[in-house]
């Protein structure tokens, strides 16, 4: 899904190491196939190619079905703050960054209309779905790599695997702690750089972590800074300068978290994070200064410096 994989675990010898991360590859290798809009033949995109509701109910892969149940649960749980459809929206502003071009206002209004879960029916009976309207587009990247680090995280566990970490780009699900340490070492960039991080790492161990900003996706215009993170009510980029961390309990649920909480009011945002048993850190620029917000429980995961 355009973004680097890595797996670091620990074993008895190295050919059970080298067996596991190839079984574990070939899993993330068929859940791309699945998920990707990048890929033309994706079952995703085979999906969004038969949206209309003169089309017939389109049969998926449980694994699909899984990712849109979640997706719609969490579309409720943040009252439509994180919503898969705004497929449309993704693919207008990528071409916008990638050409350096800002999209008119009228595209982006006629774009956003092709968006809104409504449209999505899933039949969990069947396991079909239908996407009612003509040239809907599904986007799963604020999901989809949390979801995948998570079941390969589920499938070193099987091979009896106690110390591992699965990084999607960001996207860290972690079992254990490596040998003699507490737990792993995770450091957060610091708002709009990408070489600076927050002066404390979080020690994590057994739960998954997700940061999500602008710092490496976003585009520039009349001085403003737009983030990828669309905002379902207008279809453009949020323009607020910060970074959201969130550790929860899995992969799937710190993934999309952090893309809700980037949108949602601070109580709001509170309120959910409990909801879900998650933590959350939101690190932004104000006029200059670098202000913190964060969950109740957050500060239990900071790395003491005697460690």
């Amino acid at each position: 899904m355009g973004a680097p994989f890595t797996i670091v675990l620990y074993a008895a010898d190295s050919s059970t190491a080298a067996s596991v991360s190839e079984d574990c590859f070939h899993l993330v290798d068929s859940l791309v196939l699945i998920f990707s809009d990048y890929i033309d033949s994706s079952e995703l995109n085979r999906l969004c190619a038969a949206a209309g509701k003169n089309n017939p109910p389109f049969p998926v892969s449980p694994a699909l079905f899984d990712i849109l149940k979640i997706s719609a649960r969490a579309y409720n749980l943040s009252n439509g703050s994180f919503d898969i459809t705004l497929g449309p929206l993704s693919r207008l502003w990528r071409r916008a960054r990638k050409e350096n071009s800002w999209p008119p206002a009228d595209t982006v209004k006629a774009t956003l209309a092709l968006t809104g879960f409504h449209k999505v029916q899933l039949d969990t009976v069947t396991r079909m779905v239908i996407l009612t309207q003509p040239g809907m587009q599904l986007d799963l990247g604020g999901i989809a790599q949390g979801y995948i680090a998570q079941k390969v995280t589920e499938r070193i566990r099987l091979y009896g695997i106690g110390n591992a970490l699965v990084n999607v780009s960001g996207d860290i699900v972690t079992i254990g702690a490596p040998p003699g340490k507490e737990g792993w070492t995770v450091a957060i960039n610091a708002p709009r750089s990408e070489e600076e991080f927050l002066p404390q790492n979080l020690l994590i161990t057994n739960k998954a972590v997700t940061t999500s900003g602008d710092i490496y996706q976003y585009i520039l215009h009349n001085g403003k800074k737009y983030s990828h993170v669309i905002n379902p009510k207008t279809g453009y980029g949020i323009t607020s300068q910060r970074n959201v961390t969130v550790i929860a309990n899995d992969g799937t649920t710190a993934d999309w978290l952090t893309k809700a909480i980037s949108l949602m009011p601070l109580r709001q945002a509170r309120r959910l994070a409990k909801q879900l048993n998650a933590e959350f850190l939101i690190a932004e620029m104000k006029r200059g200064e670098l202000v913190y917000h964060s969950s109740e429980s957050f500060n239990n995961f900071w790395k003491s410096i005697a460690q």
